[in-house]
């Protein structure tokens, strides 16, 4: 009788998947596309219309959990312990958002423990100086030296232990240095062992040949934030990889959606009174239930049902 093949632990297996995927992505496309949630019920919405992958948006994880801009308030223990319940809800890989790592490189070792222990199967960090500003804001961000910015990426690689966990190196360096050191950065990135690198940029016409620009100039996956706008805005997702991105990450879509729909309905509420306007326009409470998983819960509850009276 031959033994047993072991089992891939849950979180292993959903890393797996994800390096497959840009794998495939990178060789024949389409590009992996990771919608942005801040909470477990956006990512079970994700599942549920079968994407691929999540990322969960620190910009949006600030808005959800502190109801202020992205600006460096999130630390560790918030945004990893949110990470681990919105990682555990979905069978699907989630990509991370991991700042600048909170610290230096012992803070950025630490960071690393926390986000695998989590559950997550990636996560990204950037070379910003602390305290953080969100990448899209106006203005250009400061941002380590060259050096120190490559050090943590290779203090973060050296981290962890299981290797299938992503570590995607973020620079936010072109907006203050130029595409140039952007593109000096990402290769120096690969160089120290970075399974992904995220350039920063803002919405300008030239911002697709940036993007080829820099997906030329390495070997590993290039990921893209879509939400930066410009003619990014206007790509299908089946056209991506035409321009060398191989994950796609829209941090903005979800919360913005769901902050205009809130204000729609609030606004009927308070001008008509009631919320019939809204009717046609929001999820039915099975829909809400479904998405949310209350069918299997039942499921569950019946088979190990018992009569205590």
């Amino acid at each position: 009788m031959s033994a047993a093949i072991p089992t891939l632990p849950r979180a292993t297996g959903l890393r797996l998947a994800l390096r497959q995927g840009l794998q495939d992505a990178g060789k024949t496309g389409p590009a992996l596309v990771a919608p942005g949630v801040y909470d477990g019920y956006g990512a079970r919405m994700v599942a549920q219309m079968g994407f691929a992958a999540v990322y969960m948006t620190g910009n949006g994880v600030s808005a959800c959990l502190l109801g202020k801009p992205d600006v460096g308030l999130i630390d560790l223990s918030l945004m990893s312990g949110h990470a681990r319940r919105v990682a555990a809800c979905v069978d699907l890989p989630l990509i991370c958002d991991a700042d600048t790592g909170y610290g230096g490189i012992v803070g950025v070792r630490r960071t690393v423990e926390e986000f695998e222990a989590a559950g997550v199967a990636a996560i990204h960090i950037e070379d910003q100086l602390s305290p953080k500003r969100c990448g899209q804001l106006p203005g250009a961000r400061r941002v380590l030296e060259f050096d120190a910015a490559v050090a943590k990426i290779a203090a973060a690689v050296a981290a962890r232990q299981d290797p299938s966990f992503m570590i995607i190196a973020r620079t936010d360096s072109v907006g203050s240095a130029g595409l140039a050191e952007g593109i000096r950065r990402a290769k120096a990135f690969e160089q120290v062992g970075a399974d992904a690198v995220f350039v920063e940029l803002k919405a300008h016409p030239g911002i697709l040949d940036d993007i080829r620009r820099i997906a030329a100039a390495i070997k590993i996956p290039c990921m893209v934030n879509i939400d930066a706008g410009g003619p990014l805005a206007q790509l299908q997702t089946g056209d991506l990889h035409r321009h060398g991105i191989a994950l796609a990450i829209y941090p903005a879509l979800l919360r913005n959606a769901l902050g205009f729909a809130m204000r729609e309905a609030l606004t009927h509420l308070k001008i008509d009174g009631n919320t019939a306007a809204m009717k046609t326009r929001s999820l039915s409470t099975q829909e809400y239930n479904d998405c949310l998983g209350l069918p299997e819960v039942e499921a569950w509850e019946t088979r190990f049902s018992a009569n205590f009276e």
